[in-house]
């Protein structure tokens, strides 16, 4: 009965040092798993610092604010008869702005996002369409699918109760307008579908699934299906499914972009698709060629998600390029399809790509 009345003494005794056993080890694979997930995140920094140099970050500055001074009375960007007011171009800037780590009304640029944000909301429609009546485009649905986008990434770090109405209205006109062959074209209403335009809904519909909004498997299958339908043998990608056209450098770096959002990170058409842009690193003979800054906005990412093999040897030639020719005025000049606005913009945001700001931008 002794030995029973110590073994029963000491029973608990043991339970609660196996307890303590069980929670310390607990206790130390949580803190390793958190050790390396710190040094992920700490080694993708040191990458960005590595790439960010002096001279980019001068670039990026003189171009941030030269955009800054651009901005209208009532939060919008853009100039000329076709980009004035416009909402992608609004958009663009802001993104520009969220990747130099500034948010609605916080850092150096806090007011011209929130001026930015304000605008786009106003230009959101009961439909949920986002439009501006004062800008003239032939391709409205552009601009939708760049203001959903910085409206997820405005939404992702503020938790605006406004923007995420406006945000899930806009995510639903995106969804109700996809047509039969699984893309987007210019107008909501739109019957066919061409690669540019869908995959600036992807990409919408992307930002807007990492911030919470619900967003189907069957539209993103469906996307994916079109996407992977306009690639060309050569890897590059075509404009349309209705024409055998050819392969240009601009919408097949979207191409691959669209894969990735989709959530494809591997693969024939991956390898393939980054082949092809690969014969196109960037050189100062293809400066001046037509949707410039269209193809490196793209392109930029697609290496970024690559990883080094591609990323190391773009991003030093486009950053190299984009530094040796802006302008005094800290702007970059426009090419034939767009507005100063747009090129400064988009310029600023592929300089700042691996700074790793922006959660679409991340890997």
């Amino acid at each position: 009965m002794r030995n029973q009345s110590i073994q029963s003494d000491q029973f608990p005794a043991a339970v609660c040092c196996l307890r303590y056993a069980l929670l310390s080890l607990m206790m130390m694979c949580t803190s390793t798993s958190l050790m390396a997930q710190v040094e992920i995140n700490r080694s993708i920094d040191a990458q960005g610092k590595k790439y960010y140099t002096p001279p980019t970050r001068t670039a990026v500055d003189r171009g941030l604010k030269y955009l800054a001074e651009r901005q209208h009375a009532d939060g919008s960007f853009g100039s000329g008869s076709t980009f004035k007011s416009n909402v992608a171009v609004t958009a663009l800037c802001g993104m520009a702005f969220l990747a130099d780590g500034n948010t609605p009304g916080r850092g150096k640029y806090g007011l011209q996002v929130q001026r930015a944000t304000d605008f786009i909301l106003a230009s959101c429609k009961p439909s949920g369409y986002i439009i501006s009546p004062e800008s003239i485009s032939h391709g409205p649905m552009y601009g939708h699918g760049f203001a959903t986008l910085f409206l997820a990434e405005v939404y992702g770090m503020t938790h605006s109760k406004d923007v995420r109405l406006k945000l899930e209205k806009a995510v639903e006109l995106i969804v109700k307008s996809q047509n039969a062959k699984g893309g987007w074209r210019y107008t909501p209403e739109s019957k066919d579908a061409d690669l540019s335009v869908t995959v600036c809904q992807i990409m919408a519909l992307r930002a807007a699934r990492n911030c919470g909004i619900f967003v189907s498997k069957e539209v993103i299958d469906r996307c994916i299906d079109y996407v992977k339908k306009s690639q060309n043998p050569d890897g590059g990608f075509r404009y349309q499914l209705v024409r055998q056209a050819e392969s240009e450098f601009p919408r097949s770096a979207a191409g691959v972009v669209a894969l990735y959002s989709a959530g494809i990170y591997e693969g024939a058409e991956i390898e393939n698709g980054l082949g092809y842009l690969m014969r196109h690193l960037p050189n100062q003979r293809y400066f001046r060629g037509s949707h410039y800054y269209y193809g490196q906005y793209y392109a930029v990412q697609a290496m970024w998600q690559a990883g080094s093999n591609y990323w190391d040897g773009w991003y030093s030639a486009i950053r190299e390029e984009l530094i040796a020719v802006q302008m005094t005025s800290g702007s970059w000049r426009p090419d034939s399809s767009n507005c100063v606005e747009y090129s400064t913009a988009m310029s600023c945001i592929v300089l700042q790509i691996p700074r790793n700001n922006i959660p679409i931008f991340q890997r």
